[in-house]
């Protein structure tokens, strides 16, 4: 190696807990370009292994909030990530039974994670035994690094098939990847801890005095969305199925997937406090969600069926008061909107056809 590259190498040791950026204005100043440093192979291997290194800033604490008997949750406030949020946004839920805490979704990072183990630690002294991952969407499952290392790697993560494939595969590192991107580098440090038993539909899972059953109904936020139901409390995490005041990414979901979803997971599961992973759950919230979405899907359908061109659709979407009821106060709306009514109609193109 370089003289150039053995300072460079030894600045980075010496600086890892600090910040990537740090790192490269070190390398600027010795003179080195990018192309340069790529040209160094033991410094381009340094510079891949560096990111597991550096650790962004600890989250701050959010006190649980209780549901029901058994389920508390860790509120997150509803948005997108940011550098301000430190990605916190979505809702990491736990179960205290019998044998131990069970964790429904463990957030978007190795720091909320962490904090969310600390919040579990002042509710109860018992050990965690149990993650579930809803979906392959990196806001709901980063955290299982934090819970792996506080818990062992023998820890049971359940996930369905589908999305254990997605996270071991491209969706896990290009997660991982954007939330660094979204949040400034605050989520440095994470690593991809991917599910590591499979589930199915139907299975029920005894932790003496908490039955959890999984719900799957196919395609609707994503190809693989899996609700978690306590039985004994009357409640359903439902991930990302519905939200309280968001617009579903759809990119990866199906509008009537998404409706057929919610009847057959409400024939299953009768009378429900639906909990969602982004905002406050409510009995209503499949019904409510299902309004708005239905909101942007009909007339899409019907613009189709008329042959009036996407354009025109979004036109009737926007004046429709299903969704236009939601325009002032739903987070991200006028960013996604067009985008999400764009995704509608070509669906309504192709159930058309």
């Amino acid at each position: 190696m370089s003289t150039q590259a053995e300072t460079l190498s030894r600045q980075a040791d010496d600086g890892l807990r600090h910040s990537r950026r740090q790192w490269l204005r070190a390398a600027a100043g010795l003179g080195l370009g990018a192309a340069s440093l790529a040209l160094i192979p033991e410094v381009r291997l340094f510079a891949q292994q560096l990111q597991d290194f550096i650790v962004g800033p600890p989250v701050p604490d959010i006190r649980p909030e209780q549901l029901s008997k058994h389920v508390w949750m860790i509120y997150a406030k509803d948005g997108f990530p940011t550098q301000e949020n430190q990605g916190m946004m979505a809702n990491v839920l736990f179960a205290v039974t019998a044998k131990g805490v069970v964790v429904m979704d463990s957030g978007g990072s190795l720091q909320i994670g962490e904090m969310a183990i600390r919040m579990i630690r002042t509710v109860t002294d018992k050990p965690v035994i149990a993650v579930f991952n809803s979906h392959y969407h990196g806001d709901h499952w980063l955290g299982n690094h934090a819970f792996a290392n506080a818990y062992g790697k023998e820890l049971p993560i359940y996930a369905l098939a589908h999305t254990m494939e997605q996270i071991k595969g491209h969706e896990g590192n290009l997660w991982r990847s954007l939330m660094e991107r979204w949040t400034n580098q605050a989520t440095m440090g994470t690593q991809v801890v991917a599910p590591n038993r499979a589930v199915e539909h139907g299975q029920v899972f005894d932790f003496g005095d908490v039955q959890i059953r999984l719900h799957h109904y196919g395609k609707a936020h994503t190809p693989s969305d899996l609700c978690l139901q306590v039985v004994q409390d009357r409640l359903t995490y439902v991930g990302d199925v519905a939200m309280e005041n968001r617009i579903a990414n759809m990119d990866d979901g199906s509008y009537p997937g998404t409706f057929r979803y919610y009847d057959e997971l409400k024939k299953a599961a009768g009378d429900q406090e639906w909990v969602p992973g982004h905002g406050r759950g409510s009995k209503t919230l499949l019904d409510s969600y299902g309004t708005f979405m239905k909101g942007i899907w009909e007339p899409c359908v019907q613009a189709v069926k008329d042959g009036v061109p996407l354009d025109g659709a979004k036109e009737l979407v926007l004046k429709d008061p299903r969704v236009a009821s939601r325009a002032v106060n739903m987070a991200g709306f006028e960013s996604n909107i067009g985008k999400y009514t764009s995704l509608a109609y070509l669906e309504a193109e192709k159930e058309a056809f």
